[in-house]
């Protein structure tokens, strides 16, 4: 089935050329079922790694696969990069690239203004009133996310999302959405699951069950956001062997490892994604933010064709935003409640017209 989204620059709606389709359909819907120790197999730690190094380290030695010609196989505008293009020759380094953020990807200076933490496409909703969450594939149970011993979950049990699913062409360093105090960061285990939307549809679940780093972040505090208590899920994905943290307050210079008691300036580099594709979920304190009015009204658009849709069948409509663009700024007392015609995100067979 075709998956499309909305590119927020111009509104196009674009068709998205999901890789591995048909590999995806195989694992995440035959095999799960008919063979479900080879499914575990195969979304184990061990099989990510290798999978990760067939696909991003394996230095062929032809020069159809080096420089210019990778960066643009892979769908990367090498004028963004800082290092000059004849430097990648894996496409692993082409994923974990750097760029020239200060200059490409302005931010809002509005201090109230949350920013996307990633390139990516993003969907939004809010899990107040939504107990069927839990019981449809658990797909947004914020217990599950947090960790379901963890002392946030009470905080965030119906808080307002933003999910931000990057794929493997996008530049994979997270920036910081928010300016605060970190008050907890932690990392929970699990599989290493494909984010393509037809194993999102087949195991609704995975995000909440995958390899996870979450962070609290106060921004409450002396020159914070002002927004309350915001949790960033880190989640790995298919071919994702590790999320590194890496702080930078200037560039990409010095980066510090993401701890308790630390600092966090909007906008700033905060962590790496190993190669593949990955996904991050922003959770925010009921009431407490208003989402971008274009990101509202696109994700329950009619005209655009998605594998994701809500309890009403709903297709549920994924932007295309840049790292540190604005998605959402602090709530007044007077605006409007969260978007309120996405009910909750829910497993939908592959073959379903949506």
């Amino acid at each position: 089935m075709e998956h499309q989204y909305i590119l927020r620059e111009t509104g196009e709606i674009i068709n998205e050329r999901l890789i591995a389709d048909r590999t995806i359909d195989i694992l995440y819907n035959r095999l799960r079922e008919h063979a479900p120790t080879l499914f575990r197999a195969l979304t184990s730690k061990r099989m990510s790694s290798m999978l990760g190094f067939l696909h991003f380290d394996l230095n062929l030695p032809m020069a159809s696969h080096k420089g210019m010609r990778l960066l643009e196989r892979m769908g990367v505008d090498w004028l963004e990069c800082i290092a000059p293009e004849h430097r990648f020759t894996t496409p692993r380094q082409v994923f974990e690239r750097q760029i020239r953020y200060q200059d490409l990807r302005p931010m809002d200076p509005n201090p109230e203004a949350i920013v996307s933490p990633a390139d990516a496409k993003v969907l939004i909703g809010s899990l107040k009133d939504t107990p069927e969450l839990f019981i449809k594939g658990k797909f947004f149970s914020a217990m599950e996310l947090l960790g379901e011993d963890s002392p946030w979950c009470a905080p965030f049990a119906q808080s307002d999302f933003a999910l931000f699913r990057l794929t493997p062409d996008k530049y994979h360093y997270n920036h910081a959405p928010v300016s605060g105090e970190v008050v907890d960061i932690y990392e929970l285990d699990g599989s290493y699951h494909s984010c393509n939307p037809r194993a999102v549809i087949a195991l609704a679940s995975h995000h909440a069950k995958n390899r996870r780093m979450v962070t609290i972040i106060d921004t409450n505090v002396a020159g914070g956001s002002n927004v309350g208590l915001v949790a960033m899920i880190e989640i790995v994905a298919l071919m994702i062997g590790d999320i590194v943290q890496c702080y930078s307050a200037t560039g990409y210079d010095n980066p510090q490892p993401v701890v308790k008691g630390m600092q966090l300036a909007k906008g700033c580099p905060k962590s790496l994604y190993r190669p593949g594709s990955s996904t991050d979920i922003l959770l925010f304190q009921q009431g407490t933010v208003t989402f971008s009015e274009d990101l509202r009204q696109n994700v329950g658009r009619w005209d655009v064709r998605s594998r994701f849709s809500s309890g009403l069948g709903r297709p549920l409509v994924e932007t295309d935003v840049k790292v540190r663009s604005t998605i959402a700024v602090k709530r007044r007392q007077d605006s409007a409640g969260a978007v309120p015609l996405v009910a909750t995100l829910v497993q939908t067979s592959p073959e379903a017209g949506l």
